[in-house]
């Protein structure tokens, strides 16, 4: 039996409850009365108002990337219109060089002034794709790069190595490292 006392596990325990202004019920316990209604409404009312915060918010928000988007399409039509209007307006000199290339006497014009205004008027034409970044691809003795051209059809050569771009028969153009139109271009092979 000694063995029984020195185990503390199994000598009664008592535990002192202190009552602190509790007032106890009839069954000993204190005294919980809490009016839940009361505390209900008060969320719902607090999660309404909330709800109607967020919900206002959210259609500000809304409202505003709306109008950042009209906005930016019109800026974006607008830039696209001026941008056109610029390149057009260079375009009319080529223009109005062709229509003076066209009202010449042809009795009295000589075929070395009809090309000398034709080589003019293709020099300005140039210069308006060079101002506006539209480059010319004219690959001859070049290899043959899927990517900018287009082969036409392939030839025997002895003179070229294989794949290489041996005549263009129609000049490419990129506009911003973006292809506009391929080069069309006959490409060599070996014999």
């Amino acid at each position: 039996m000694t063995a029984k006392k020195d185990n503390p596990f199994e000598e009664p325990v008592e535990l002192e409850v202190e009552q602190a202004g509790a007032q106890t019920n009839s069954n000993n316990g204190p005294d919980l009365e809490v009016d839940f209604e009361t505390l209900e409404s008060e969320a719902v009312a607090a999660a309404q108002q909330e709800v109607a915060k967020m919900r206002d918010a959210m259609l500000r928000m809304q409202a505003e990337t709306e109008n950042t988007r009209k906005r930016l399409t019109r800026e974006l039509e607008r830039s696209r219109k001026l941008a056109l209007e610029r390149v057009m307006k260079d375009l009319l000199d080529v223009r109005d060089s062709l229509e003076r290339g066209l009202e010449i006497d042809l009795e009295s014009a000589t075929v070395d002034s009809l090309v000398e205004g034709q080589q003019l008027t293709l020099k300005m034409l140039d210069k308006v794709m060079q101002d506006h970044d539209l480059e010319l691809i004219d690959p001859r003795g070049q290899p043959f790069d899927p990517e900018w051209h287009e082969a036409m059809t392939v030839l025997p050569s002895a003179e070229h190595d294989e794949n290489t771009v041996i005549e263009v028969l129609q000049k490419g153009f990129r506009l911003h490292d973006r292809l506009v139109r391929p080069a069309r271009v006959v490409v060599s092979r070996k014999p």
